[in-house]
């Protein structure tokens, strides 16, 4: 009756992949064993979940949660990508809210598209996303001469110490999902 089967939710009722499968069976057992997140992960439940290769031989991997469930699992958040990259050993777990992107309306039309559902705000959203629990104190886009562009993202030095290892990982997630070339850095205090 409570398996991992509802910790994940695919729209159409989908069958979940694989993979998608070991991560809702992860989450699970965190249920059922951990007692300081049990209460919290008891309605909380995923939307899928993708690896991606980051260099070398590392991968990431990225887990979609609702819209709807994304508070509850910021509140969380710290204690359970530490618990979820114990049983993905050598992987960096990201969590990002599912997010949908609708198309400009026609011409003529009176329908207004909201703007949260613009693909530069959800692009936004989903960087905000990548980066937690650090947070986005500044960012630059570099034009190259070439004509590529390269967008700088500073972070809060204060989330040094838990964002610091995964930064290449951020930059390759972020990169999948949108397209986008980002380094990101933190920004030079002066004592």
């Amino acid at each position: 009756m409570f398996t991992a089967r509802k910790k994940i939710h695919k729209d159409n009722d989908a069958d979940p992949s694989e993979f998608e499968e070991s991560v809702a069976q992860a989450l699970f057992d965190l249920e059922n064993t951990n007692s300081e997140l049990k209460s919290d992960l008891k309605d909380l439940y995923i939307n899928s979940a993708i690896q991606v290769d980051v260099s070398g031989n590392r991968k990431a991997v990225v887990v979609y949660v609702p819209y709807r469930l994304r508070k509850a699992f910021r509140k969380i958040h710290l204690r359970l990508v530490r618990e979820l990259e114990k049983k993905f050993s050598g992987k960096d777990v990201i969590l990002i809210a599912t997010r949908r992107i609708l198309r400009p309306p026609k011409k003529g039309s009176a329908a207004q598209r909201p703007r949260s559902r613009t693909l530069t705000s959800v692009h936004e959203a989903m960087l905000e996303d990548v980066v937690l629990p650090a947070e986005i104190v500044g960012k630059r886009v570099r034009y190259r001469v070439d004509g590529t562009k390269i967008m700088k993202v500073l972070l809060d030095p204060k989330e040094r110490n838990n964002t610091e290892y995964k930064l290449e990982s951020f930059a390759a997630v972020y990169r999948k999902l949108s397209g986008k070339d980002v380094v990101f850095e933190y920004p030079i205090t002066e004592a």
